[in-house]
C-alpha cells in the first residue's frame, strides 16, 4: 500500500507580489513538482491579512506526494 504525504501552502495577493496571476501561480506549481509534489486541489479562501480585522483574497494550495 502506497503511503502518502501532504503539504498545503496559504498564499494571499501580498505573498506572490501583488494579484494571485495565472504566471505566479503557475511558477509557484512548478517549482513544487520539481520537488516531486503533486497538486491536489486548490480552493478560494479569505486569508487574514497582517494588519486590521479583515482578510484578502487568497487560496490554499495541496499537494501530495508518496512518503519516504
Amino acid at each position: 500500500m502506497t503511503r502518502y504525504e501532504y503539504r498545503v501552502l496559504q498564499i494571499r495577493e501580498s505573498m506572490i507580489g501583488g494579484k494571485l496571476s495565472a504566471d505566479k501561480l503557475e511558477k509557484l506549481l512548478n517549482e513544487e513538482a520539481r520537488q516531486g509534489w503533486q497538486l491536489k486541489a486548490i480552493t478560494s479562501t479569505e486569508v487574514k491579512g497582517r494588519v486590521g480585522p479583515g482578510g484578502v483574497e487568497g487560496l490554499l494550495v495541496t499537494f501530495e506526494r508518496p512518503a519516504g
